[in-house]
């Protein structure tokens, strides 16, 4: 028997992207974790995707990669799920060498930029955190959302440096056996995590949006 539910998500990342095609996660202060309940899933790292897209306002074209997960588990309980975490590897991340296109310009020098402390700092912060704080039901008539059969809002706790920041946006999961598969496109801010490089403001700060791109897929097995 196959049911569908929805579950979090991800995050992290860089300097852009472009909102029209995903819902703009809400934002709300740090709040605390729900609670594990039910039954353990173990996410698999190794099918599980996440990609990110970030646009350059001079002129450039959109750029975009891929962030890996290093770990994580989903508690389900009664067909819906209660809690999760997972941690991102901001060390890992990757620039597709297809979104550099320009003369001169190197998808590794931008992969060493992105990991540098104007925005992510690797080195002192080699990871990202997800924590669900709350698992609610998607109801069509009260939102209204770019993602097809959305059945659930996400709301968690990303860590990203040394900010922490609750976010909401809807998704959908696929639970068949004991197989899971969540899917998400959304976009955050990342001003909020204190991520400031040449964004919106000023004369010389203004050509890369503030706003990032997040599209996942998710694989978790229980345990």
């Amino acid at each position: 028997m196959k049911q569908t539910i929805s579950i979090l998500s991800l995050a992290v990342v860089l300097a852009a992207c472009g909102g029209a095609s995903s819902d703009p996660a809400k934002t709300e202060e740090k709040k605390e974790a729900a609670a594990a309940t039910g039954t353990a899933y173990v996410i698999d790292t190794a099918t599980t995707t996440v990609d990110w897209r970030a646009t350059h306002k001079g002129g450039m074209a959109p750029r975009f990669g891929t962030i890996s997960v290093n770990d994580g588990t989903l508690s389900v309980e009664n067909g819906a799920v209660t809690a999760g975490n997972f941690t991102i590897n901001l060390a890992a991340l990757k620039v597709d060498t297809a979104s550099v296109t320009e003369p001169g310009k190197k998808a590794a020098d931008l992969e060493k930029h992105l990991k540098s402390p104007d925005f992510f700092d690797a080195a002192k912060y080699a990871t990202a955190k997800f924590v669900i704080t709350k698992v609610a039901p998607y109801d069509s008539a009260q939102q209204k959302s770019l993602l097809p059969d959305a059945t659930n809002l996400i709301s968690g706790n990303l860590t990203l440096k040394d900010s922490t920041v609750n976010i909401t946006f809807p998704a959908q999961v696929t639970i068949v056996n004991d197989d899971i598969t969540a899917r998400a496109k959304f976009t955050i801010d990342r001003t909020a995590w204190g991520i400031h490089y040449k964004t919106e403001g000023s004369p010389e700060n203004w050509l890369i949006s503030k706003d990032v791109e997040i599209g996942f897929t998710l694989k978790a097995k229980k345990k």
